[in-house]
């Protein structure tokens, strides 16, 4: 992507910094992600909630 972009949005951001409850929403959905993310790693995600080898086949 062009790096002006990047220039620009940092400049957007900067002058008009995210609020506080913006912040914690997106460290919540990090947390959440890492979370599941560390349960199945740990091998305690539930088989139930398991994806099937094979994936989802979604009617043509």
């Amino acid at each position: 992507m062009n790096i002006l972009v990047w220039l620009m949005r940092a400049r957007k951001w900067a002058q008009r910094p995210p609020s506080t409850r913006q912040v914690i929403l997106v460290l919540t959905v990090i947390a959440i992600g890492v979370a599941i993310v560390l349960a199945e790693w740990l091998g305690l995600w539930p088989d139930w909630a398991r994806m099937q080898p094979g994936g989802i086949r979604l009617p043509r």
